[in-house]
Formats: structure tokens, C-alpha cells, sequence
């Protein structure tokens, strides 16, 4: 059985999808490791560190190649290198990409998306969009320290006091919930906001302040599976008086919510940020599904009467070493599952609630009941 990792042809992605302590651990279960060369260079993972674990460095690494990993959806360009039959899992994003699945449909690979990983015990150490989203939370609560012009923690000195900066956090998601322990851990008085109650204990355990609407809608706001609900124009309404009322007295406001397969909601208004003191910074996490803020450009720091808005893309690239290395181990713990211990082979169980979770596309089809062509 051969992998290979494959070298992201996005130059905005710095990530790999492997790393030399995963490579070690895929040649101990009798799996042959080709890299393309460079893959991890921008990570700072060198050819030499993956050749020192056993890997071999190859042009044509994805040739014949029985599972291909990556960081991001291939594009048409690439699918061309992969035998047909081949796994490929990645980031696939394939909400709203029905074009992109139907490509590699007809490409003849298995494709498997890692971020629609089920949210169940076992799959805990596979759960791409935690590892990524955690390290994306900590990197906006850099970002935001960097663009402000001042100190995050209080100061006393002979010359004055300066005081903590203010961070509000909307979104206790993963992301969220590492934003307000980095932000707290910097000195910054901090307070967060999400429509699921579940989260009120979890801000509180970190030392800020929850701020929500707690109606009868406000306690209904949880799927089963753990993701915020889409609320009610009414509380909607309700929600964002309340935070226009805060936001006014914020040095920093970090946005993280996302819906599944839908825009990013939009939280903050132009004329609520007008309302902030000049110098505040506002971090959109979710501006590649559109920002949570209006007026935010993807790639920029965008400025409104003095008050900076982040719109950095792909957050956990920005802290691309550790991003790669924790991306890395959730596919090895996804990869172990379909090795058979004795032959060394691919060995897909398709039956496996993990494989039809995550299984976009066999057998030139595109399988995934989410994304079945709107004519079937």
C-alpha cells in the first residue's frame, strides 16, 4: 500500500498534510510514504526531515499511489495525476462545490471530506475541524493584539495606569472558546456570547463574562449534534440590540460563528462598528463564508473611521508548523481504520459510520446523500 502527500498547489496554503512523526508511524504498519518535493517546506518541514523518517521524496509520488492526503480539495488540474480508485482525502468543502464532486466523481477517486467527521467518541482524535479551529481561535487573538495599539493586560507603573483591554468573543465554539483563554491569558478582561446555553458554563470555567438573551428560543438553540441552530428573526433582533449596546464599550471584538453548509451570519453591522471607540480592532474568523462583519475584506485589514477589521482567510495556516502537525495526526488516527493489519492493504469498510460520514464520491459517483445532484 502506498500514500502519498501531496504538495497544495494554493500558494495562500502553507499546510501539509503529514508530518515526519505521522510518516514514522504510517511505515510501522508496512505503508510505503511518498512525498512531492517541497510538500513542507512552508510548514518548515524540509524534504530531509520526511526522507530521515522513511519517506522517499518523488516527482511522481502520486502515481499509483493508493491513498493521496492533502490539506485542501484537490483541484481539476491534479485529479488528472490520480489512479482511478484512489482514496483522496482532504479539506474537501463541498458545500455549494457540486462542480468540484462531480470532478473527482469522474476522476474515479473515493473522495473523503475530513471536516464532515462524525462528532462521536471514536472520532475525537480524527476531528479536523477542532484541531484546526483551536489553533484558528488562538492566532485571532494574536492578530488582534498585533493590529491594536495598545496593551492587552493591565499595567501599573510609575508613570500611569494602563488599563486591560476589553475583548468581546462571539461564537463559543472551539475556536471561541481558545480565543477567550488566550485573550484571558494576555490580561484582557473578556466577554463572550452564543446562542447555545450549553456554552455559558464553559466561558465562565475560562474566567469572562457571558453575555445572550436568555429566552425560551435561547434554550431550544442546539442540534443534536452540538452546532448552533439558525435562530428567529425576533431573536436575532433581540441579540444583536444587546450586542450593539456592548460592542460600543469593546477594544476587541473576535467573531467565529458558522453555520454548516450556509453564509456566515452576519452579527455586526457597519453602523455597530462606527459606534467603537477609534483604534478597536475587530478579528472575522468566518469571512470565507462571507464575514460575520460587514465591511470585511477577505485578506485585509480594512479600515472604518479608525476602528481595524481583520479579514485574514485560513486563520490556523497562519500558525502552519503546529496546524499541520495536528492535521496530520487526525488523518493517521482516519487512515489507521482502513489498513488491514495483516495483508498491509487498503481495506475501506464501507459500512463504517466514519466511511459514510466523510465519503463524498466511488465508483464515478458522487455517493454522499448531502450532495447528490439535484436531477436524482
Amino acid at each position: 500500500m502506498k500514500i502519498a502527500v501531496a504538495k497544495e498547489i494554493d500558494p495562500a496554503e502553507p499546510r501539509v498534510a503529514a508530518s515526519p512523526d505521522t510518516v514514522k508511524k504510517f511505515k510501522a504498519l508496512g505503508v510505503d510514504v511518498a512525498v512531492e518535493p517541497g510538500a513542507g517546506v512552508k510548514s518548515g518541514l524540509p524534504d530531509t526531515e520526511f526522507t530521515a523518517a522513511g519517506a522517499t521524496i518523488s516527482a511522481d509520488a502520486l502515481k499509483d499511489a493508493d491513498v493521496v492526503i492533502k490539506v485542501k480539495r484537490p483541484e481539476a488540474s491534479e485529479l488528472g495525476q490520480y489512479k482511478r480508485g484512489a482514496a483522496v482525502i482532504a479539506i474537501m468543502d463541498p458545500y455549494g462545490n457540486d462542480a468540484a464532486l462531480k470532478a473527482m466523481a469522474d476522476a474515479g477517486v473515493s473522495a473523503f471530506a475530513m471536516e464532515l467527521m462524525p462528532r462521536i467518541t471514536r472520532a475525537q482524535v480524527m476531528d479536523v475541524l477542532s484541531s484546526q479551529a483551536n489553533l484558528a481561535g488562538y492566532r485571532a487573538v494574536i492578530e488582534a493584539a498585533e493590529a491594536f495599539g495598545r496593551a492587552f493586560p493591565m499595567m501599573m507603573t510609575a508613570a500611569g495606569t494602563v488599563p486591560a483591554a476589553k475583548v468581546f468573543v462571539m461564537g463559543v465554539g472551539v475556536a471561541g472558546l481558545q480565543a477567550i483563554a488566550t485573550a484571558r491569558r494576555l490580561g484582557a478582561i473578556v466577554t463572550a456570547t452564543d446562542v447555545r446555553p450549553a456554552v455559558k458554563e464553559q466561558v465562565e470555567s475560562l474566567g469572562a463574562k457571558f453575555i445572550a438573551v436568555e429566552d425560551e428560543e435561547f434554550k431550544q438553540a442546539e442540534t443534536a449534534g452540538g452546532y448552533a441552530k439558525e435562530m428567529s428573526r425576533e431573536y436575532q433582533a433581540k441579540q444583536a440590540a444587546l450586542t450593539a449596546e456592548h460592542i460600543k464599550k469593546q477594544d476587541v471584538v473576535i467573531t467565529t460563528a458558522l453555520i454548516p453548509g450556509r453564509p456566515a451570519p452576519r452579527l455586526i453591522s457597519l453602523d455597530m462598528v462606527k459606534t467603537m471607540k477609534p483604534g478597536s480592532v475587530l478579528v472575522d474568523l468566518a469571512v470565507e463564508r462571507g464575514g460575520n462583519v460587514e465591511g470585511v475584506k477577505s485578506g485585509e485589514t480594512s479600515e472604518v473611521d479608525g476602528i481595524k477589521i481583520v479579514g485574514f482567510p485560513n486563520l490556523a495556516g497562519r500558525v502552519a508548523a503546529s496546524a499541520s502537525g495536528l492535521y496530520a495526526r487526525n488523518l493517521l488516527s482516519f487512515i489507521e481504520t482502513m489498513v488491514d493489519k495483516t495483508s498491509k492493504a487498503l481495506a475501506i469498510n464501507w459500512d463504517d459510520e466514519l466511511v459514510k460520514a466523510t465519503a463524498l464520491t466511488r465508483d464515478g459517483k458522487v455517493i454522499h446523500p448531502n450532495f447528490q445532484p439535484k436531477s436524482s
